[in-house]
Formats: structure tokens, sequence, C-alpha cells
């Protein structure tokens, strides 16, 4: 079933729009990437993917780890009593007070990938492990991350050698294939790079890695095929073996995989218009309230309830804003008869929605409820 349950009767008295989320999904997304790795795995939940707290909640219960990357992330994990030496301080752009206050609570892991970093760190974190972060080329993903983050192998391997000479610990290596990654190659292709960081390291400096960090990229079912996380855990392992050895410590950060089919958004359409020959649709949220993924044409799974079966058409799909940037998507497929007050649900939109939310134009982001708070109000407003 696409839609999680109570989803139809609560469409009558729930305002939109909204996310519902399921944390019990999380458990078993959770549950079945250690299993693919055999529990050899330490899995680093990307905290940036939905920070909501039953979903942290509910890794922590499991002994995952954290991947943080802001102050404000990282003290959010300490009130709900995760332990700071579960986290790691991934991002590579980090404030100098931050990496002060996080050392000073407790984070003993930071991802770096310039000298700067690596001057920050050992300045305000003395001693740290430090991890890293190679390019890579983001091919076949539907979020590339290359360019902002990552250097060159090479630059990777003096970076190692000056992590050490700055007094750290330089302890291994990082990559992110890019978000919602749909071929399994590229992570041995990542791999192998990161294993010429080892390999030289060792031999050029003398230095151990003995930590390989594969990142996100994990994806979510929508409108392409993906591969499964055994088939993605499966090439990790190999290619660890076949091009850095056995005595390395896989971690991963996922993120969208961990969150995405946990959340259902839900919109309603607010007006259906024809500008310039063009069939537009406009609905009560957007790229500034949820929706901001969609500005690079990321696509979602997208239905109209009670309209499934209807034959479709093309429209501009919008938001409220009175921006012209919120364009949700410039062509897409909805139900020739679309109306006001329709209901249009993003399948699979746990990852990535309301994180961007925003009060852009006064208007209130998504609300959030999880399954049991939609229970509690379906039995309120049934016994009104």
């Amino acid at each position: 079933m696409k839609y999680p349950p109570l989803l139809e009767e609560s469409l009558d008295f729930v305002e939109t729009p909204f996310l519902v989320i399921d944390p019990k999904k999380v458990v078993k997304n959770y549950r079945r990437l250690c299993q693919a790795f055999d529990g050899n795995v330490m899995i680093y939940y990307a905290v940036k993917a939905n920070s909501h707290v039953e979903f942290l909640k509910q890794l922590n219960r499991e002994g995952s780890s954290f991947d943080v990357a802001s102050l404000g992330e990282i003290m959010k994990l300490i009130k709900l009593g995760v332990s700071p030496d579960r986290m790691s301080f991934g991002n590579t752009i980090k404030k100098a007070r931050d990496v002060d206050v996080a050392y000073t609570m407790g984070v003993e892991l930071f991802a770096v990938d310039s000298e700067m970093e690596i001057d920050k760190v050992a300045r305000y974190a003395p001693g740290s492990k430090v991890f890293v972060r190679i390019h890579t080329s983001g091919l076949e993903s539907d979020w590339p991350l290359s360019g902002k983050f990552g250097t060159t192998v090479d630059h990777a391997v003096e970076l190692v050698d000056w992590a050490r000479f700055r007094g750290l610990k330089p302890v291994g290596v990082s990559f992110h294939v890019g978000s919602q990654n749909y071929n399994p190659k590229n992570w041995e292709i990542a791999i192998k790079d990161a294993g010429i960081v080892f390999n030289e390291a060792a031999k050029r400096y003398h230095i151990i890695l003995d930590f390989l960090n594969t990142g996100g990229g994990w994806p979510v079912k929508h409108v392409k095929p993906i591969p499964n996380v055994e088939d993605i855990a499966s090439v990790i392992m190999d290619s660890v073996k076949r091009y850095i050895g056995n005595s390395v410590l896989i971690a991963t950060e996922p993120g969208r995989y961990m969150v995405g089919d946990a959340g259902t958004l839900v919109s309603s359409v607010v007006l259906r218009s024809k500008r310039l020959g063009k069939d537009w649709v406009y609905i009560d949220t957007g790229v500034f309230h949820g929706l901001m993924e969609t500005i690079e044409d990321f696509r979602y799974e997208i239905e109209v309830f009670g309209k499934e079966d209807i034959p479709r058409k093309k429209f501009t799909l919008a938001g409220p804003t009175c921006d012209s940037v919120d364009v949700i998507y410039d062509e897409v497929d909805l139900p020739k008869n679309i109306a006001e007050g329709d209901k249009v649900i993003f399948i699979n939109a746990g990852a990535y929605t309301i994180e961007y939310a925003s009060h852009f134009n006064g208007i209130e982001p998504p609300a959030v409820y999880t399954l049991e708070q939609l229970k509690v109000l379906y039995e309120i407003n049934k016994t009104a």
C-alpha cells in the first residue's frame, strides 16, 4: 500500500499541507542495512535528512551513530541522550566556534578536505581523529555532491600527512557518490580511489589508515528502478576487500534511505488555470515549503487521492508563493480532471522535505504528524 494507515480518513479533517511519518519504518530500514553488511558496519545516520525527534529517538535506541553537519544538530542529539562519541562531524566547512564547542562536548571525529580545515580542527579540537573526504563524480545520482566537497586523491594523501603533522590522528577516508545514486558500481569506483589514499599514506608516510566512510547515496523508490540495499552493501564489502583489505572499519551515512519511505507529504490543490497555452495546477506547498529538491528536477512519485485511475495529461505544477521560482515541475502527468480541493500526495517524501521548509511569504511549513498522532486525531474527530 502506497499510503500509510489512516491517511484516507485523515484527509477530511487534517489541514494540508502535512507530512505523516512512520518511525517504525526507520527501525526496519536500519536493521535491514545492518543485516546487509552482516553487522560489520558503523551506521552514522545523516541527521540533515530529517531531524524529527521520533526518528532520532528510534535510531538512538537501535544503537545508531550519527553524522552531524552543525552545532545545532549536535545539541539536539545531546538533549536526546546521544553520547557525543557516537557523532561524526561530517561537514567539511565548519565554523571555528562550532569545532570548539563540539570538541568540548566530547565529539571526537571530524571530516576534513583542506589544509585550513585541518588547521582549524588542530587548533580547536587538538588530538582529534580526522578523516579526509575525496571527490567523486556524482554520476548517476539525482543530487550530485561533487564540486563543493572533497579533494583529489593525491591531495588527500598529503592532507593525511598534514593532519598528523598538526597533531591530529588521521584515521581514514570518506566520499559521497551523490544522493539518490542508482548504480552500485559508483561505490566501487570511489572505493578504488580511497584505496589509493590508504596505500600511498602507508607507503609514503608510514601512516596506517583503518576507517572508510562510504557516505550516503542509498536510494529510495520514486519513479525510477533502484538497486536494493543488499546489492550495494555487497559491492562495498567486495570492493573494500579488493582495493584496501580486510582490516578496515566500514562506515556509511544513510539519510534518504533511512527516512525517505517513512514519510508521506500531503497537499491540496488551490488553483487550476491556463497560462500562455499551458495548463497549471497550484498546490499549498512548494519549493519553499518542503519541495526544494525539485528545483533540480528531483522526481517524486505523485498520486491524486481518489483519482489514481483517471487518465493523465501534462500540467505545470507550482507552489502557492508569489515567487516565480516556486515551480515544482514544468511538466508532470496529473489526472486530467484534477480540481480545486483535490489532495496531491507525494510518496516516500520523508527525506529532505520538512528540513528545507521555510516560512517564506508568511506561509507555515507543513505540519508533521506521526501515525500515532494521526490515530489520536482520528479518534477525537470521530467522536466529536
